[in-house]
């Protein structure tokens, strides 16, 4: 897909008018994460609900690559994600272990699941299929997500798997939860 995602940031004037902070690329992108042709855009991240609102900001995305959002706050993404023919290796499970080790998420990755990038993250993430398509597999069952669609993934243990002959890019908005007793 090669495309960056474009970002535009408002913000305040020392006046108090409403303006165009920045308008460019996404400054964060990974593609170095050990599975050809899956990319992270880091769009932009709160650390905190209500998150707080300056007339001007720090970049918010500059930091390491973290798979869940910070406490309390909300992450969102872009990601584009190749077809699953010819982007793992012969040690599959290795790989994915390696891929989400890179995005600081080790502890997500889980282990003989139904797909080799099976994971559970404390959090609810909505989805929204901007290209492509992608299988979304949970331990029982799977739907096929097309452009349009959107998810609402509720602390699910998934993975996504990406069956066309073309990437698939999806943004995700990942806030923070918190398992209920039952779910710990």
């Amino acid at each position: 897909m090669n495309k960056i995602t474009r970002r535009v940031v408002t913000g305040h004037n020392p006046a108090g008018k409403a303006v165009i902070l920045q308008d460019g690329p996404v400054p964060r992108v990974y593609d170095q994460l050990g599975q050809e042709g899956l990319v992270f855009m880091e769009v932009w991240e709160t650390r905190a609900t209500p998150a707080p609102i300056e007339a001007t900001e720090n970049e918010p995305t500059d930091h390491d690559l973290h798979l869940a959002p910070p406490k309390n706050g909300v992450r969102i993404r872009v990601l584009d994600i190749p077809p699953d023919k010819g982007s793992f290796g012969d040690n599959v499970s290795e790989e994915a272990k390696a891929v989400f080790e890179k995005i600081g998420a080790g502890s997500a990755h889980t282990d003989n699941a139904p797909h080799p990038f099976m994971h559970r993250t404390e959090t609810v993430d909505f989805g929204i299929v901007l290209e492509g398509e992608l299988v979304l597999i949970l331990d029982e069952g799977e739907t096929t997500l097309h452009k349009g669609d959107i998810v609402v993934q509720r602390g699910t243990n998934h993975a996504w798997s990406n069956r066309s002959d073309k990437p698939c890019r999806i943004a995700f908005i990942l806030t923070d939860g918190v398992f209920g007793p039952s779910l710990k």
